[in-house]
């Protein structure tokens, strides 16, 4: 657990997603790492950004929703409480956003004292809470920026700017996980602003590399397998360019585990549906190991856009920490890491990184190997604790 901390222990998360949600984000591994440390974690599950829609899809999620908010707060592990807030995900609007004020000051109020934080540290993954965070006794304020949520689909660019704004004046620390976030944030915030990338849980990841099966549904697929794991979503994920590959490579199997989320749809667009591109859907974190160990190459088949410019995808190190060799987009986060995956900006160029893969060629993979192991959430933690003690 390492040495006594000397500053206060209690931190509130404000997250952008919900605890048990199928692909954990920066929001669950750092509160998890935290709570390792010796702090005590009230995670605060996604306050909404984005504006619902009257889809079966966005229902479900609101009578989720309103179920784990009746239920209460629960402990999920040692030192983190997990509360889902009632709130109307509507941000813009003036009245609701007073509503929603009074509701989470009030309920704040009582778990601080039920769970006995005093002056707790705000950790904030989602900007809107700068319209009531100085009403919360607090010792320290973090803002950890992990996406450009301007850019993300649904969300009103309007409603971040301004918050984000207010948020990084009051904030006493900036964390962010590109260098595209940095630049940004750090002309609002100067010396405020640390860059510290998206890293693995290379113990978890790096089993892969140990002897054992493949699950069965893998197994009956040929080889070889060009593997993903993550979340399918139409903005991040490039599926004209897997659909290309896919038509001229028959021979070569896509494998993409994770859930759809589409705006417009749950299974997977028509361009993708091809017989050697294979959906397996979500799979339980503690199953993907296994996966990866079946995979022959690793990829990262990502849209070049306003989002994943400042996007640092976790599964990277993930990657490399089982061991993997990597092909992927050449995202502007990634290029300080370009000796260890195979990058590519064009249709040709992913396909010619793929043939290479299965000729032998390749970044070594302890290079790869190596350098997940100097990238775990333990170590990452304990840099932003050491910044906060500074403080």
């Amino acid at each position: 657990m390492g040495a006594p901390l000397a500053f206060p222990t209690d931190v509130i998360v404000f997250s952008t997603a919900d605890w048990s949600q199928d692909n954990w984000t920066n929001n669950q591994h750092v509160s998890q790492s935290l709570a390792q440390k010796g702090f005590r974690v009230l995670y605060i599950e996604s306050l909404g950004l984005r504006q619902p829609k009257a889809s079966k899809r966005d229902l479900s999620r609101i009578f989720k929703r309103l179920f784990k908010s009746l239920r209460g707060i629960r402990k999920v592990e040692s030192n983190v409480w997990v509360f889902s807030p009632l709130v109307i995900p509507l941000h813009h609007v003036a009245v609701v956003q007073w509503i929603n004020q009074k509701i989470l000051v009030t309920t704040l109020r009582i778990l601080k004292q039920w769970l006995g934080f005093r002056t707790p540290i705000l950790w904030a993954y989602n900007p809107v809470i700068e319209s009531f965070q100085a009403k919360l006794k607090s010792s320290l304020l973090v803002y950890h920026c992990v996406d450009d949520l301007t850019t993300v689909p649904g969300i009103s660019p309007t409603v971040v700017e301004q918050a984000e704004a207010s948020l990084l004046k009051s904030a006493d620390l900036v964390f962010v996980t590109s260098l595209n976030l940095k630049d940004k944030l750090a002309a609002l915030a100067p010396g405020k602003v640390h860059y510290f990338p998206n890293v693995a849980d290379y113990n978890h990841f790096s089993q892969a590399r140990q002897p054992g099966g493949i699950p069965d549904d893998i197994a009956a697929i040929p080889q070889p397998r060009i593997g993903f794991i993550g979340a399918i979503k139409d903005y991040k994920l490039d599926f004209w360019l897997i659909a290309s590959i896919a038509q001229r490579y028959p021979q070569w199997h896509w494998v993409l585990i994770g859930g759809i989320e589409l705006d417009k749809s749950a299974t997977l667009p028509p361009e993708l549906q091809h017989p050697n591109v294979h959906l397996l859907g979500y799979r339980a974190y503690e199953t993907l190991p296994s996966y990866l160990r079946a995979f022959d190459v690793a990829v990262l088949p990502c849209l070049l856009n306003d989002y994943t410019r400042s996007m640092f995808p976790m599964k990277f190190f993930e990657y490399l920490a089982a061991g993997k060799t990597v092909v992927g987009t050449r995202l502007p986060a990634l290029m300080e890491y370009e000796n260890l995956y195979l990058s590519a900006d064009s249709v040709e160029a992913f396909e010619q990184s793929l043939q290479a893969v299965f000729s032998g060629q390749g970044p070594s993979p302890d290079v790869g190997i190596e350098a997940a192991h100097a990238h775990t959430w333990a170590n990452r933690c304990q840099q932003m604790i050491t910044l906060m003690e500074n403080i």
